[in-house]
């Protein structure tokens, strides 16, 4: 008997033992499952609106920071080139000019016109050459940079300005092979929270205007024809409402880059329509004014008096300060008309799918109360069979 019960309890003994194991190993599995846990938590936040409007934000300025790094140790040797040439020309005009001592003018006018004409035609292939007279500090500001990258990601492409260093030509490629896929991310989701916030604000205006109207409603009501079809009609958003929108967003972004970045109001509107259509020609960007030399060296000179006038400097920080929130406005409104942008696809690709539906209805009707007209004009020809039959 005792040998019966050990045979019968020994097969037990190793699943109690696996049971304890896994009881002892629960524990230790908790902090893994815990960081598997957050790790979807977080993935899944990110692939929200909030989420993904906040991770391209931290990617342009994380490249603008990373392109102002390497972009500003490239060695621009024209300058220094340019300004050898502009030496040798100053002298050469200076030995004919002391040379014929202006007794001859027109030989005197001839030499000179030879030597800026060859100037000029050296200037001319360097600035070809991507030459602009700004040194690499001037060119990527971080407004600049910044913008740069908006462009990149955008697919817009400005080309005001470009890397030069094999180091940026390469970061640039990696950054728009992350960038691309997650601005078109963006693009999607906002115009979908775009699209369902506009449609419920044009549903909620239009039930508005429709309670006012008490008299026909009292008079549907009386006579059985208001039901529940009626109220649950879908409402579609007009593509003219959508137009109005763009305009008014377009007509903003105009009066804001005028008065900002010191443009025309033609100007502005012909920054605002390119860039929102993704054209991008590049010979206005927002920021580009502040990197000039000339912008610097006022700047410089305001912020100077700005000190001397104030010891404690606070009309330095609040200067910076208003560029930097002008600097993230302007960025704001770029990631917002896209997203703008988006909603109006979104919205009028359902106008044109309900109207498309529509017609198809309509062609149906049409043709069958064609083939009914048809039929009582000329009579059916199977009932004439039959009579002939019968």
């Amino acid at each position: 008997m005792p040998s019966k019960f050990q045979r019968r309890s020994s097969p037990q003994a190793p699943g109690a033992g696996a049971g304890a194991s896994s009881v002892s190993s629960t524990p230790s599995n908790q902090p893994r499952k815990r960081v598997k846990r957050c790790c979807r938590n977080f993935v899944t936040f990110m692939c929200t609106q909030v989420g993904v409007g906040a991770l391209i934000v931290f990617y342009a300025i994380c490249g603008a920071f990373a392109f102002m790094n390497i972009e500003r140790e490239y060695v621009d040797k024209t300058a220094a080139h340019v300004l050898e040439l502009r030496q040798n020309c100053s002298q050469l005009l200076w030995y004919i000019t002391e040379e014929h001592n202006l007794i001859d003018k027109r030989v005197w006018v001839n030499e000179t016109n030879a030597v800026l004409r060859e100037y000029q035609a050296q200037i001319a292939g360097i600035i070809k050459n991507g030459y602009v007279g700004r040194s690499p500090e001037q060119i990527w500001s971080f407004p600049a940079a910044l913008m740069f990258c908006l462009s990149v990601i955008t697919m817009i492409g400005y080309g005001n300005m470009v890397p030069r260093t094999p180091w940026g030509k390469g970061f640039t490629v990696i950054y728009a092979t992350f960038g691309i896929p997650l601005y078109i991310l963006y693009f999607l989701n906002m115009g979908r929270v775009l699209a369902r916030s506009f449609k419920f604000l044009y549903r909620s205006m239009h039930d508005c205007t429709q309670e006012r109207n008490f008299d026909s409603r009292l008079d549907a009501l009386e006579n059985g024809s208001l039901g529940t079809l009626t109220l649950r009609k879908k409402i579609i958003v007009p593509s003219t409402a959508c137009l109005w929108v763009i305009i008014f967003y377009v007509l903003t972004g105009t009066i804001m880059f005028a008065n900002w970045e010191k443009w025309s109001f033609l100007n502005s509107f012909y920054f605002c329509m390119t860039s929102l259509c993704k054209i991008g020609f590049g010979d206005f960007v927002p920021g580009a004014s502040l990197t000039t030399a000339a912008d610097v060296d006022a700047a410089t000179q305001k912020l100077q008096e700005d000190i001397a006038a104030d010891p404690n400097e606070l009309s330095q920080l609040q200067s910076i300060a208003d560029q930097h929130s002008k600097l993230a406005i302007n960025f704001i409104y770029m990631l917002l008309g896209m997203g703008l942008v988006a909603m109006c696809r979104n919205l009028m690709r359902e106008e044109v799918h309900v109207k498309l539906k529509e017609m198809k209805e309509d062609t149906k009707l049409c043709v069958e109360d064609t083939r009914l007209r048809f039929v009582g004009c000329c009579g059916d020809p199977r009932d004439s069979y039959a009579n002939d039959y019968y």
